[in-house]
């Protein structure tokens, strides 16, 4: 009897979870229950391509479900087991999270495409694309958690599947380059878990809802520029910022092309996302703080990271470079922390995981259609090939920021976001770095595609039918070309999700309903 007067209503879920709420956790169940199919029909590898592209492309259907659900209604919560916030643990989508999500389920519904013919019987009995969906389940998490702790372990887990993804073939150059990515984003896990041990025994909670509504009440005795710093240190090195970026030209150039794809155009992302989400709407006084810093970061990393490209002549070691670049463009709008900042920061991620990725998979074609990866050795494609010299010539003007693709509004927001606060300096250096990408990518088109050849090699020399790597292009091409022609949809997207950053009472009021109601 008097366990039945008890009122659990205020600890504990006392209804059934909503159906539409499920919506949450589709984007992460989906693949690891794919992936489990995966091994259990590991030994048939003939049917491991279908059954991955199906299961993403299910997963991009609910990810779009999703994010139309929460530009439609506001944040989306939904608590695992049937403990309330903060004691049980929550995934929270928002405009951010959701949008991300989205766009990486994409590039890598298109990655699994090109694996089809990138990775061979022997990759898949060795686990492409299983690894391949756990990988996806970890970075879906990433974005849709609400809780720090399991942000923690879903960068795990989609660290632990790259490894696999890493080491695919076992050459001596990918295990070093493994080790390299191991042992260096070791050192970031390290500090990222720090961080969390030292965030938790000062709120008292890993919920970032709940952090977000006390961190106004701790800033005058708890640490919290302590715990900003640490965060910065260990997302800029997940995000390969300056100084702590090396990680990534020594490992992005060694695995098999359709992963350095996927790395290349997602991986990184998801270390910025998270600066954004903890940086911007837990410790905002604190980003304030250090906003001069992470700026002096940011145009360290877009200038140094390109002028390292123009000195590479390996394609793929350039785009790895080109990937740390854009990593400091998006950089300069968390250090803004104005509204268009924001705007253009993440307008920036949507263009950089379609571009980066489309890049990689296009040196993949040059790969095949010129049997080298080096500017010394390439030469005379555009006249064999040309539907391959137009794809490479449209996503080079992307990423440089150039009409008519992708990369250009995102610089604009970043650049007028620079003047209006009063820091010519970084508008500046976001330009220099357009000019110096656009001297770099076009150094790669002139000596792979557009010359004749290193030795006068004729034009009909390269062979190769690459109707993989096309289709993936051109998939990967409509949504780029889009961007750039048409960006309102996608700006409002990146709006709406810049917004929710700068004023969380959506987000805390999501998790938290019955404070919103008071």
């Amino acid at each position: 009897m008097a366990a039945e007067s008890i009122d659990i209503s205020n600890a504990m879920l006392t209804e059934p979870t909503a159906l539409g709420d499920w919506m949450l956790v589709a984007p992460v169940g989906l693949p690891i229950l794919f992936g489990a199919v995966l091994l259990m029909v590991r030994h048939e590898t003939r049917l491991h391509a279908g059954i991955a592209i199906a299961g993403l492309l299910l997963t991009l259907g609910a990810n779009a479900a999703l994010l139309l659900q929460v530009l439609a209604d506001g944040p989306k919560v939904m608590t695992m087991g049937r403990w309330l916030p903060p004691f049980g643990i929550s995934f929270t989508a928002d405009a951010l999270g959701a949008s991300l999500a989205l766009v990486a389920t994409l590039v890598a519904s298109v990655c699994a495409l090109y694996a089809m013919k990138d990775i061979g019987a022997t990759g898949r009995r060795y686990g492409f694309y299983p690894f391949l969906m756990l990988l996806m389940a970890g970075v879906g998490g990433s974005f849709l958690t609400g809780d720090i702790f399991n942000l923690y372990v879903w960068f795990e887990v989609f660290l632990i599947s790259s490894f696999g993804l890493l080491i695919l073939g076992s050459t001596d150059r990918q295990l070093d380059g493994a080790t390299k990515y191991a042992i260096l984003n070791l050192v970031g896990t390290t500090l990222f878990l720090t961080a969390t041990a030292y965030l938790y025994g000062t709120f008292g909670t890993l919920n970032m809802a709940d952090i977000a509504r006390k961190a106004d009440a701790m800033r005058e005795t708890g640490p919290l520029m302590t715990l900003a710093v640490l965060y910065l240190l260990a997302f800029g090195m997940k995000a390969a910022a300056f100084p702590v970026n090396f990680w990534l030209p020594a490992s992005y150039h060694t695995p098999r092309i359709v992963t350095a794809a996927l790395f290349g155009g997602v991986l990184t992302k998801v270390g910025v996302y998270a600066l954004l989400r903890v940086l911007v709407m837990l410790f905002p006084v604190e980003r304030a703080e250090l906003s001069g810093v992470i700026a002096w970061v940011a145009a360290g990393t877009m200038v140094l990271g390109i002028m390292g490209a123009i000195a590479q002549s390996d394609i793929r070691r350039v785009l790895g470079f080109v990937v740390i670049s854009g990593v400091g463009v998006m950089l300069a709008g968390l250090a803004l922390g104005t509204e268009i900042g924001l705007t253009g920061t993440i307008l920036y991620a949507f263009h950089s995981v379609l571009a980066m990725t489309a890049l990689y998979l296009l040196a993949g074609v040059i790969k095949e259609l010129g049997g080298s990866y080096s500017l010394h050795e390439l030469g005379g494609l555009y006249r064999a090939y040309p539907a391959m010299g137009a794809f490479a010539l449209v996503l080079m003007l992307a990423v440089a920021g150039l009409p008519p693709a992708s990369g250009l509004w995102p610089k604009v927001l970043l650049v007028r976001a620079s003047l209006e606060a009063g820091w010519p300096w970084l508008s500046f250096a976001i330009l220099l770095t357009g000019l110096l990408t656009t001297i770099a990518l076009g150094r790669v088109y002139i000596l792979a595609i557009w010359r004749n050849g290193p030795s006068g090699v004729p034009a009909d020399a390269a062979t190769g039918a690459p109707g993989y790597g096309y289709a993936s292009m051109a998939l990967l091409c409509v949504p780029i070309i889009l961007l750039g022609i048409y960006p309102e949809p996608f700006i409002r997207v990146a709006e709406a999700a810049a917004v929710g950053l700068l004023d969380a009472s959506g987000y805390i009021g999501a998790v938290f309903p019955a404070e919103a109601v008071q």
